[in-house]
């Protein structure tokens, strides 16, 4: 089964194509772009890009995995509103994995944590042995991250590398999209049944609506 891969989480937008079979799992193609504030206008081409790619229609896909998170709100939202209307519209499931999980499974064996970047000088992060999260995710100031890791992977690890002091994976700072799909693929197997895509903040939107009027004085 063909299966599209999609993750806004992180400042990156990333569009991956695989490959589910009884026994295994190939990634076919995958486009990826960095930019916090282009989510919204690179994820439809990264789409048509992967497909292109692989010599296939939005038609032959089986099922369509998206991150759900954590990550800023608008960004966020670009990858799970796509993924869910890309699945109604074809009439396939959409299954959410937390896009932390992506990156811990691609890091493999060992103590790793994973850290991406949740602006205001914090970080997304939780910690994996052996590719299974063990805890989190939390959202918190790299100084405050405690625990003993053998490496650490993701955009914040790398950004904050001086203050984790352990190795980082620098190939590895987003969510592959193969991985993705490997953490869903048990479902994809079974054919269970779409899931609501449901988005993992952490914390309150910037922007909120305000909560009364304003008096002004004259």
């Amino acid at each position: 089964m063909l299966v599209l891969a999609l993750d806004t989480a992180t400042p990156a937008s990333t569009a991956a194509l695989a490959e589910v079979t009884a026994d295994g799992l190939t990634g076919i193609a995958e486009r990826r772009t960095v930019d916090p504030r282009a989510h919204g206008e690179k994820l439809a081409p990264e789409i048509a890009a992967v497909l292109a790619d692989a010599g296939v229609r939005p038609a032959d896909l089986g099922a369509i995995v998206a991150g759900t998170g954590p990550g800023p709100f608008t960004g966020l939202r670009v990858g799970l509103v796509t993924a869910a209307s890309m699945a109604q519209v074809l009439g396939i499931a959409a299954y959410g994995v937390c896009s932390l999980d992506g990156l811990g499974r691609a890091a493999g064996p060992g103590r790793v944590l994973i850290a991406t970047d949740a602006r205001r000088k914090e970080v997304y992060f939780a910690t994996y042995v052996d590719g299974v999260r063990e805890s989190g995710p939390e959202v918190a100031k790299p100084a405050e991250v405690t625990g003993v890791f053998d490496r650490v992977a993701g955009e914040g690890g790398l950004k904050y590398a001086d203050i984790f002091g352990v190795p980082v994976e620098e190939h590895l700072l987003y969510p592959p999209g193969a991985a993705l799909v490997a953490l869903a693929a048990d479902r994809i197997r079974d054919g269970a049944p779409s899931e609501p895509l449901t988005p993992l903040y952490l914390r309150r939107p910037d922007a909120v609506e305000p909560t009364g009027r304003k008096t002004v004085l004259t």
